[in-house]
């Protein structure tokens, strides 16, 4: 490796993560230099519920949560994360930024057996929204990412986020959506399958995954994790930001009864943004971003439309909206009666 450059000079200023959709204080835009903004992550090999019917699934996290947490910094900020594995998990571990520059994305120089920890700086050359995921190699590549080893980082601008002419956006709030598909094995009556350890299912999850057909399709970790009770709050006129990744498979976004005011569909805020789009295409291994206004008060389904994905493999999260309805976008000429 070549000589390590002097950073003492940069400012470091250290982040706690919060658990998805909620993402850490950060700002829009910045006038500062760039400057050392460390991480720490702890891997954590978990059992989840997955589903109503209580199905089981061995999760890989970061930070315990599916997807892993939403990191945020600047164009030419250095990300050094701190990735831990407890000696209480039973698996190597590693993590590929498709963010970074080199080495496997990270994943070459971060792979950590368990009780050990290792500590990996790159510069986030490239503003967008992008992908992470665990890497350790061959067929526990997609193993680990389809069991909810993955996550996002949003690399903005250091002036901000911008439209097509280059006037500037902002946001009021921002939520992040993992997307994940799971391939959990049926026994011979049609029913989930549990196993002891991740280990002991791994033979019979990896023939499901090479069918290619998942089980699930969920939105942060399990069918309704954003709905009901945990429905996205945002008021009438609030200018929210989604992102969204999707670590393996593609995906189709759509908020129903809204739009993508402005949407960098691939995530990539060097590329002008989209405007007024109905669904926006998001390929797997990628992460994208939304911003719409919300105009109307109500609950809005967002969803993967691939509809059978969205409604019944489980791709769906609610926004809650509250205000004044606004009669002139919407209303009801007439109620339901006989025909005349």
């Amino acid at each position: 490796m070549g000589p390590v450059p002097d950073l003492s000079r940069l400012d470091r200023v250290k982040v706690d993560l919060l658990t998805p959709p909620f993402v850490h204080a950060h700002e829009q835009r910045t006038r500062a230099k760039p400057r050392v903004v460390e991480f720490r992550m702890v891997i954590e090999e978990k059992e989840l519920i997955i589903d109503d019917e209580g199905t089981r699934m061995h999760a890989m996290t970061f930070n315990g949560s599916v997807p892993g947490p939403l990191m945020v910094v600047h164009q030419d900020d250095y990300v050094e994360l701190t990735l831990v594995n407890p000696a209480s998990n039973s698996m190597p571990h590693n993590i590929d930024f498709h963010s970074a520059t080199g080495a496997l994305g990270g994943g070459s120089l971060t792979l950590v057996n368990p009780g050990e920890q290792v500590k990996l700086r790159f510069r986030a050359t490239r503003p967008g929204v992008f992908v992470y995921h665990c890497a350790p190699g061959g067929p526990m590549i997609p193993w680990h990412v389809v069991s909810g080893m993955n996550g996002a980082i949003m690399v903005l601008p250091r002036d901000g986020l911008k439209d097509r002419e280059g006037r500037p956006l902002k946001y009021d709030k921002v939520f992040y959506i993992g997307e994940q598909d799971l391939y959990i094995p049926r026994d011979e009556k049609g029913r989930y399958k549990r196993y002891a350890t991740p280990t002991d299912g791994f033979t019979e999850m990896y023939e499901v995954m090479k069918g290619l057909i998942p089980s699930h399709v969920v939105f942060n970790g399990k069918v309704g994790a954003l709905t009901g009770k945990n429905a996205l709050k945002a008021n009438v006129g609030e200018t929210v930001l989604i992102v969204h990744s999707q670590a393996n498979r593609d995906t189709r976004p759509h908020l129903i009864g809204g739009h993508g005011d402005y949407v960098w569909a691939t995530g990539k805020f060097n590329n002008p943004p989209e405007q007024d789009l109905e669904t926006w295409f998001i390929p797997g291994g990628a992460a994208g971003a939304a911003l719409y206004t919300f105009l109307q008060p109500g609950l809005y389904a967002y969803l993967n439309h691939n509809l059978i994905e969205g409604v019944a493999l489980g791709a769906t999260a609610h926004f809650q909206v509250e205000g004044q309805w606004d009669a002139d976008l919407m209303t009801q000429v007439e109620p339901p009666s006989p025909i005349k």
